[in-house]
């Protein structure tokens, strides 16, 4: 009986042993190769729900705010992006807001100082005057903003659409290039 026993546990153990070896030879094991990525191709600076107040002299300029921005540093023209959007509201050192300005998303490059606002732009200065585009251009080095999209202009007398427009960042010295309709508004 013994003997029967040594043999049992013998053959188990055996069994036991070509299994593990059927097992580890039948498993491949396979390493993904995941693709290289450049760290420089990666935001240096990023953010959400950023509010940013701007001063001069202790006077609020500006205050941003956005649900996203990142900055992209490390490229040989630098530029920090708001791909879900912003709003500006412009102080000039008054207490209340003298303008406004929402987008769907901007792009700011800092080498050219040049902010590109894009998908339902909106801009409101301090006379009420809203400007309303898909894409608009502010430089701010020639303080000029301007685009060769479709432009409408509201203010409380009238409504002037056209294409292409230019004027300096408040809006007082504007100038539509190709005006399509004028529309006189009446209070009667």
């Amino acid at each position: 009986m013994k003997k029967f026993i040594i043999l049992y546990k013998s053959a188990i153990s055996v069994s036991a042993l070509l299994f593990a070896i059927f097992f580890l030879c039948s498993c491949e094991v396979k390493i993904d190769k995941t693709d290289s990525f450049d760290i420089l191709t990666l935001p240096s600076l990023s953010g959400e729900n950023i509010n940013t107040v701007f001063t001069d002299s202790g006077k609020v300029q500006l205050i941003m705010s956005a649900p996203v921005m990142e900055t992209w540093e490390n490229l040989g023209n630098p530029y920090t992006e708001f791909r879900k959007g912003m709003r500006i509201e412009f102080f000039d050192g008054q207490k209340d807001p003298v303008a406004n300005v929402v987008s769907k998303y901007a792009k700011y490059v800092d080498n050219e100082k040049l902010w590109e606002l894009d998908d339902s732009v909106v801009v409101v200065n301090r006379s009420g005057d809203k400007l309303e585009t898909e894409q608009l251009f502010w430089d701010q080095e020639k303080e000029r903003i301007y685009t060769d999209r479709f432009v409408k202009i509201t203010n409380e007398d009238q409504t002037v659409m056209g294409t292409g427009f230019e004027s300096d960042p408040k809006l007082t010295k504007r100038r539509i290039k190709n005006v399509t309709a004028t529309i006189y508004l009446d209070d009667e």
